[in-house]
């Protein structure tokens, strides 16, 4: 019989009252078995916290590549279209002027000035662009100092 259940034991005849051998005397825990306990049930939600956050990351990950899909088909139809529209652009300006090479050259220029000015635009966004996030990269060199207790700031 180990000491808990002696104790218990002794402290139930005396009091009147009936216990389990089975069941421990929350009172006679150490602090090193609530400890423990605690120890488990906090890893045991942390592991249960990460499991929800996967799924949640996988159902999320799943409706984004579906959006994607739609968009790359979107960009394949808007790209026949546009290359449609173009013909018929060419066509009927080689009718009004009898020339199928000149509507050709007009319809050709007229993509060189739309791309030039979409790519001169692409090139004043990408001036503004960072290339690494500079207050990660800051907080990132503080960490070593924090945790030998010199934080900057």
């Amino acid at each position: 019989m180990t000491e808990q259940q002696r104790l218990r034991t002794s402290g139930s005849t005396a009091m009147g009252s009936e216990t389990r051998d089975d069941l421990p005397d929350p009172s006679l825990r150490s602090v090193g078995e609530v400890l423990g306990d605690i120890t488990a049930d906090l890893s045991t939600l942390l592991r249960q916290e990460v499991e929800l956050a996967k799924a949640e990351l996988r159902e999320t990950a799943n409706h984004a590549k579906a959006a994607g899909g739609m968009f790359a088909g979107a960009g394949v139809a808007g790209h026949l279209a546009l290359i449609f529209l173009s013909l018929a652009v060419w066509w009927a300006l080689g009718d009004a002027l009898d020339s199928l090479g000149w509507s050709a050259l007009i319809v050709g220029l007229l993509w060189a000035v739309a791309a030039g000015v979409m790519a001169a635009m692409g090139r004043t966004r990408m001036k503004r662009v960072t290339p690494l996030a500079p207050k990660t990269v800051q907080t990132t060199k503080d960490i070593p100092e924090a945790l030998k207790g010199h934080e900057t700031r």
